[in-house]
């Protein structure tokens, strides 16, 4: 069963549409007006790297808190067991089946010790069972195989606020996994994605419980733990011969989103790597 907030979701004709009726504003400028006005109440310039953070912090946890509604964030979940893993989850202010997966503490991006931590919420896991919005914006079904889940590395992003992009696959990048992902094993190993660098292992299952990208990346990599912030990540659904399951690609290249297809123009089933 889907959980509450996917399905007040799933009552609006579009995502984005949900976050301008709640606030009267795109979410990211909603963020930006009154993160910079708690900035110069603070005393302090307003970073733009800094955005995501305010947004999250000084407007959807604030209104979630006090009236459950989270905007201009499309839903914000808390456990009270363990207040580190909870997440805000944003329509991107470009538009498009394009949204943020956020923490709602602070976590500056993909080489945050944190995440490495004994115990460390499982934030891909969150942004994998939020993609049942792709679908509500873009207006028809999303196969778990063109689902994408991206992280960038920290030269190649613009935010200092730790956010997984939630988008489709582009076409390119589908049509490489269909012809070298059956290569790959649970250990990092090359993958040829035309114009990429990348490295590449296989998980299977049909959730990513007890698979933390984060982690595999720094326990299974050679040398990548001490240079996390050089690489992207980016998760794909796939469906292996043995099941269904993801392909996680790393390399410290452009990031990683570059990959992903807010337009949702990937296939939603093609071959045997239909799901």
């Amino acid at each position: 069963m889907l959980p509450r907030w996917m399905r007040m979701l799933g009552s609006c004709a579009a995502i984005a549409a949900c976050a301008l009726a709640a606030a009267g504003l795109p979410a990211f400028a909603a963020g930006r007006a009154t993160g910079a006005a708690a900035s110069a109440a603070d005393g302090a310039p307003a970073s733009p790297r800094d955005a995501l953070r305010r947004i999250v912090q000084n407007e959807c946890l604030p209104h979630w808190r006090e009236t459950r509604q989270p905007a201009p964030c499309l839903a914000v979940h808390e456990d009270p067991r363990d207040p580190d893993s909870g997440y805000a989850l944003l329509a991107d202010r470009k538009g498009g089946a394009h949204f943020l997966l956020i923490p709602t503490r602070e976590l500056s991006g993909i080489e945050s010790p944190e995440l490495l931590a004994r115990g460390a919420g499982n934030y891909f896991a969150d942004a994998w069972e939020a993609r049942g919005a792709l679908a509500t914006a873009a207006g028809h079904p999303i196969a778990d195989v063109a689902v994408g889940l991206a992280v960038n590395s920290r030269n190649a992003r613009s935010q200092d606020q730790l956010h997984i992009h939630i988008e489709c696959i582009q076409r390119a990048l589908r049509e490489a996994l269909l012809a070298g992902a059956e290569q790959l094993t649970d250990t990092w190993g090359p993958i040829a994605v035309p114009g990429w660098q990348l490295v590449g292992l296989r998980v299977l299952g049909a959730t990513l419980d007890g698979a933390n990208p984060f982690q595999l990346l720094a326990s299974r990599l050679a040398g990548a733990e001490s240079v996390m912030g050089d690489y992207s990540l980016l998760v794909a659904g796939f469906r292996f011969e043995r099941g269904p399951g993801f392909v996680i690609l790393a390399g410290t290249g452009p990031g990683t989103e570059r990959l992903l297809d807010s337009g949702c123009a990937a296939p939603t089933g093609v071959a045997s790597g239909a799901n």
